[in-house]
Formats: structure tokens, C-alpha cells, sequence
């Protein structure tokens, strides 16, 4: 394998092995898991002991609270410490974050649940700490985009707090617990059908599962161009809303970010959120002429009557038979048409303008989870093409692909004997489980090398270990 990168990237890998540090927590860890066995009057001898991957899927709060409450009963019948891997996608990480706060939380985790409940059960984050938030996302980084947005306004609203810690500063605190996998999708893989979709995020390392390129965590997110652009390694509110991201219809960003206790009377303020309600008249197939007249009448007002909107919008009243794609395109043009205008003319680029203007941008280019592509311009012949070219790359929730984490824990690298599946979704888990067995024959038959996935011997699938009834909705 050969690979040619800057003299700052040298923290990028490209070897399917595992990290190092992950080995070495990995044969220690074994060790937890064989004594574990015997106190189960289960005898095996060191190289026997079976590898066991836990897996948490998508649900919201629901997959949250069920894998809080599949992990106690395993902690009741001795078997937690059995686990070797525990990964999740979406709401399932939520869980993940809550527990890995607590140092060594799998020796106590009857009072780590006992705090996450009275948290979850608590007040949530004020506005003010949410508004200060998004300010620190939108001030500190090279791309604001919507999953900031989705963090401090959403993700804090079910977990109730601001996690400003890092995987790195979680793990320095961890010896006695299973080993954490967050796993996402990279967006453009998905939509293109190319290149490897599947990347995951551990305490030492993030990168393609499937392909074998990775970075440090910490690293994550910088530039490797050149001379390497450090970014700051994201915090555990933020990775949240990677592994979260999905949205079932693109009208529901829009009332997250309308704020309807405003009681801010700044007509260009009252400007934009009035570009928030044509959006959202425009995807409901609404008239949104009236809305229309009303950004440009005040937006001529403030300027004394010495400037229009030059953007038309009688091709969408005009054209009766356009189709709803064609009403979003068009509304697109006229948002980011409608941000130039009181961004450059009103010179409007101080606090909350700015961020305003930024978020009807991300909105209108549906922007989510963009970073830097550690993978851009190298020379990798292991690496797909099509993970080389571009300078950004966009992760978002791996559910939206498929509702679990599989492909973290099939890397024949790890060495997986058993993988345990728990299923939060809302769908059928039957189909569910249909879905998965398509996928992974379809993987094997055409599209991924047999020798990049290690299929050992069984797999578990569980609505979950605990009663549906008593995890809330989500």
C-alpha cells in the first residue's frame, strides 16, 4: 500500500489494523472478559475468549433510554463485563455520551443511571445558554453548518445538557469499560453511491471502516493541505448531532430555528424570520406572494426607497404546474439571494445578523456536518477515488443508511465472534432485520471486497432487553 501526504499529516493511517492504543485496551480488556466468564462457571482458555460487540440502533430518546436499561439488566445478570465493543448510531449515542462521562461507569452504573434519569427528568438548557452556544460553534470553526444548529437546539432539548468535553477527554478515564464506537455516514458516498459511506469515530481514531483510512480523533475535522490547518477536536454535544442528524422532512430545521418568543423588533431580524415562513409556505405548496411583497417592502423601507430585491419571483406564481423540487430550487435562489442583499447592503455581520444570515444559507444549500477531508489529494490505491477529490466532506447519521452499526464491528480486523443487535426503531423489527440481511448479502455478492468484513459466527437481534413500555418515545 503507498500512500504520498504532507509532512503534518502524519497522523493519517491507511492499514485496516486497529489503532494501537485500541489493541492494547482490547487484550486488556479480554482479560476483564475471561474472568468474567469463569465467575459464570463458563471455563474457555485466553485465546478462546469469544470477542462480543454490543450494538445500539436509531429511536431518538427511546434508543437513549432502551440501552440504558438493556445495559443495567445485562449489569444484573453479570454479563456486562462480557462486552468488548459497544457501538451505536443516533439516538443510541446519546446513551454512549452519558455514560462515557462518568469515569470506569460500567462498575457503578446503577448510580450513573440513577443521575442520567434525574437529568433527563430535570429543566432543561435555558435559551441564553443555548444562544451562547451556538455563538462559541459559529465563532470557532471554519463551517457553521446545520448540525450545530441541530446540537443546541434539539440535541440539548433531550439530553438536557451542554456536553463541551471531548472523546479524548473521556477516555483518559476509562479502563474498565467497553470499548466506544460512533458510527456515521459520509453524506456524498450515500447520495452518489461511491466510495465507502461508512466512517466511525473511537476515542483514538475516525475514519472510512470499510477502506481503512483514518486520522486521530483529535485531528478530525482538520486540514491536511499544504501545511496542516488545525481545527479544534469537536465536543460530545456536537458528535451527538453528527450520529443524529436525520431529518424525515426538510420543513422541520425551519421551526427549530424560528424562535416564537422573539420579542426582537429589528425589521431586518423580523426580515428573516419572515424568509423562514415563505420557505416553509413554499414547501407546503402555499402562495407565498404575500410574504413575498412583505421582505421587499421593508427591506426598500430601510433603505429609504434606494434599493430593491432584484430577484423575480413571478416564475413561482406564474408557473401553476411546477412541480414541489422545482418551487424548492427556485426558493433556494431567492434565500440566498435575499442573505446577500441584507448581509452586503446593510452590512449587517455583527451578532445575531451574522449567524442568522448563515443559517438561512446552510438551510438553503442544506448544509450538515461538513469538514475537512483528511483524505484530499493523496495518493492512496487502497482509497476509493471519489474520497480523494473533494476538500469537504459531509457526515450525518449512519440510521438514515441503515439503523445500525454493523460495519464498525464487522472489520474482520476486530476479530468479532458475536455481535448482539439491539433494535429501538419504530419500524418493524422484522422488516428491520430483512433490511440488514439484504444489505449485508448485496455488500458481499457486488459491492465490497469478501476480505473487508469478518463474518464469524452469530448474530443476536433484540427489540431490546428491556419492555418497550418502559422507555419514553422519541
Amino acid at each position: 500500500m503507498s500512500a504520498s501526504k504532507p509532512k503534518e499529516s502524519g497522523t493519517v493511517r491507511f492499514k485496516p489494523l486497529p489503532n494501537r492504543r485500541e489493541q492494547k485496551f482490547v487484550a486488556s480488556r479480554r482479560n476483564t472478559v475471561l474472568q468474567t466468564l469463569r465467575k459464570l462457571q463458563i471455563q474457555c482458555i485466553r485465546r478462546e475468549v469469544p470477542n462480543i460487540a454490543l450494538l445500539g440502533s436509531g429511536g431518538g430518546q427511546r434508543a437513549m433510554v432502551g440501552l440504558l436499561g438493556s445495559l443495567v439488566q445485562l449489569d444484573e445478570a453479570g454479563l456486562l463485563d462480557c462486552i468488548l465493543y459497544l457501538s451505536g448510531v443516533s439516538g443510541s449515542t446519546w446513551c454512549m455520551a452519558s455514560l462515557y462521562k462518568e469515569p470506569d461507569w460500567s462498575t457503578k452504573l446503577e448510580t450513573v443511571k440513577d443521575r442520567i434519569i434525574k437529568r433527563l427528568s430535570g429543566p432543561g438548557v435555558s435559551f441564553t445558554d443555548k444562544l451562547t452556544k451556538l455563538e462559541n460553534y459559529y465563532r470557532g470553526k471554519d463551517f457553521f453548518t446545520l448540525t450545530d444548529v441541530w446540537a443546541v437546539m434539539v440535541v440539548t432539548a433531550y439530553v438536557k445538557e451542554i456536553d463541551e468535553q471531548t472523546l479524548a477527554d473521556q477516555w483518559d478515564k476509562h479502563n474498565k469499560d467497553p470499548y466506544p464506537i460512533y458510527a456515521v455516514i459520509d453524506k456524498q458516498c450515500k447520495q452518489h453511491e461511491e466510495g465507502d459511506p461508512w466512517f466511525e469515530i473511537s476515542p483514538h481514531e475516525a475514519g472510512y471502516s470499510l477502506t481503512g483510512a483514518f486520522v486521530g480523533t483529535s485531528s478530525f475535522g482538520s486540514q491536511f493541505k499544504n501545511k496542516m490547518k488545525k481545527q479544534d477536536e469537536m465536543d460530545m454535544l456536537y458528535l451527538q448531532a453528527m450520529c443524529s442528524s436525520a431529518l424525515a422532512v426538510e420543513e422541520e430545521i425551519w421551526k427549530w430555528i424560528k424562535d416564537p418568543n422573539s420579542s426582537s423588533i429589528d425589521e431586518c431580524y423580523q426580515v428573516l424570520l419572515k424568509l423562514v415562513d415563505m420557505n416553509l409556505a413554499v414547501l407546503k405548496g402555499a402562495d407565498p406572494s404575500a410574504l413575498d411583497q412583505s421582505i421587499r417592502t421593508t427591506l426598500t423601507d430601510i433603505s429609504g426607497g434606494q434599493r430593491h430585491l432584484n430577484y423575480p419571483l413571478e416564475k413561482l406564481k406564474d408557473d401553476k404546474t411546477a412541480d414541489k423540487e422545482a418551487a424548492k430550487q427556485y426558493m433556494k435562489q431567492y434565500t440566498m439571494d435575499v442573505c446577500k442583499y441584507v448581509s452586503l447592503e446593510f452590512k449587517l455581520n455583527s451578532w445575531p445578523f451574522d449567524i442568522l444570515i448563515s443559517i438561512c444559507r446552510c438551510i438553503a444549500l442544506w448544509i450538515w456536518g461538513r469538514k475537512y477531508n483528511f483524505l484530499h489529494d493523496m495518493t492512496a490505491y487502497s482509497v476509493p477515488a471519489a474520497l480523494l477529490e473533494s476538500e469537504t466532506r459531509d457526515y450525518i447519521d449512519a440510521g438514515v443508511l441503515l439503523n445500525s452499526p454493523y460495519f464498525s464491528v464487522l472489520r474482520k480486523e476486530r476479530d468479532i465472534d458475536l455481535i448482539i443487535s439491539l433494535d429501538f426503531s419504530e419500524d418493524d423489527s422484522f422488516t428491520f432485520r430483512l433490511q440488514c440481511s439484504l444489505l449485508l448479502v448485496n455488500i458481499l455478492c457486488a459491492q465490497i471486497p469478501v476480505g473487508s468484513l469478518g463474518f464469524r459466527r452469530s448474530w443476536v437481534f433484540a427489540d431490546s432487553l428491556v419492555d418497550r413500555s418502559t422507555s419514553r418515545s422519541g
